[in-house]
Formats: structure tokens, sequence, C-alpha cells
């Protein structure tokens, strides 16, 4: 796991929306990995949003550009139409995780077997995370409750992220897990949506860079959530 390596890093990306085409290009520019989470309901619906003062673009991937956008990189379940789960019953979770990851699997050609869980707030619960766990094909799910560290977690159906890449600790934490001395298995978790950048909650420019600052290090792994986690 992480070829012998004790520092690993991952990102992760919601919503399958057409500026992950452009973060997809800076991510390989430096050799590293994410994992993006689709809502297949959705797929090729047009929209815009009011983020930060700003109207931005909020197009989702058009479903036969999923394999080849995201080539390289991990697609993961978001839902098929993005609801919150925790209101939903036990029928309605399983169709809206499990039809979403079957799609996702057909239109990527592999077993799509991650989750990002949908919306803010509280989007997920230990009854939710149960329901995903014993009737659908997930094996691992992420919340958006970030730690602000990098140690092993237990529970991988409530796995939360360090940190969400438009907090103010980002550059802060990046600093402190690349000055980190491992002795055991540490990650570096960013997530966000790849629109934000457009919504200047943080720049194109400031993410490429922090991209750049962690690439190339003999003592880190760069892998997609399901490399790192399982």
């Amino acid at each position: 796991m992480w070829n012998g390596k004790k520092k690993a890093v991952t990102f992760s990306f919601d919503d399958g929306v057409t500026q992950d085409i452009r973060l997809i290009e800076i991510l390989n520019r430096y050799g590293l990995k994410g994992t993006f989470n689709l809502n297949s309901g959705l797929l090729g619906k047009e929209g815009e949003l009011l983020r930060n003062g700003k109207n931005v673009r909020h197009d989702k991937i058009n479903a036969n550009d999923v394999k080849t956008v995201y080539a390289g990189h991990e697609v993961a379940v978001h839902t098929l139409t993005h609801p919150t789960l925790t209101t939903l019953d036990k029928k309605e979770i399983i169709r809206q995780v499990e039809e979403d990851r079957k799609a996702l699997s057909e239109l990527c050609g592999y077993e799509v077997v991650g989750m990002a869980y949908p919306n803010g707030g509280i989007n997920n619960d230990d009854r939710v995370a149960e329901i995903i766990k014993n009737n659908t094909g997930v094996r691992y799910a992420r919340t958006i409750t970030s730690t602000y560290a990098f140690d092993k977690q237990e529970n991988l159906f409530r796995f939360n992220p360090s940190v969400y890449y438009i907090e103010k600790q980002l550059e802060e934490i990046v600093e402190k897990f690349l000055a980190l001395e491992a002795n055991d298995r540490q990650l570096l978790y960013i997530w966000g949506h790849s629109y934000e950048m457009d919504a200047e909650y943080i720049s194109w420019e400031k993410f490429e860079k922090i991209c750049e600052k962690l690439s190339n290090r003999n003592d880190i792994f760069y892998g997609t959530n399901k490399e790192v986690l399982e």
C-alpha cells in the first residue's frame, strides 16, 4: 500500500461540472490524482449559481464525456439527484446511491465503489452510513467535516477530509503535512468543487501553486480516494 511510503495525498471534487476539465489539467500537470463525485441523474444539465457575489456556471459534464474527461482519475457516487440523504427513507437512500453507482459504472467501464455525501450542513449520520454500507456496493464515503489532520480513520463510511480547499487553513495544513516526518500512515485529503475557483473563493492560480508545492515528493504517494483508502 502506498508503494511503501508513509504519506499520501488525494483530492476529491463534487458535482461533475465542466470546470473539472480545467482542474484535471492542473492535477495531471503535477502528477496528482483525484476522485470526482458525480450525479448521474443530472449529467448534461446546464445551470448557474450565485456564489461569493458572482454568477458562476454550474454545467454538468455530458454522460458520453465522463469516461474521457475523468480518465486517469476516479469517478464516484454523489447520488442520482443530489438530495440530503438524512431526510430520506431507507428505500430512497438505497435507490439514490446504488442506481447512481450502477449508472456511473456503466459509463466508466469499471466498478464504481466510492462516494461523497451531497449537500452542506448535516448531510450524513450513522443511520445513513449503515444503510449504504449494508445495502449498496459503495465501500467508502466522504463527509464535509474537516479534521485539519492526517491520521488514519476507522470508519470509511463517514470518512472526514483533512481540509476543504476554500478554507483559510489550506496553506497552513499543506505546509504542516509537507514538514511531517511520518512514523505511521498520514493522509492529506483535500476536497471542494471546481466551480468555486470561478467564484474566487480560491483562485485558479493559488490552487495550481498548492498542487505544484505538493508534487514530486519522494516521500509521498499520490493516489485517488480508492488507491489511498483501500
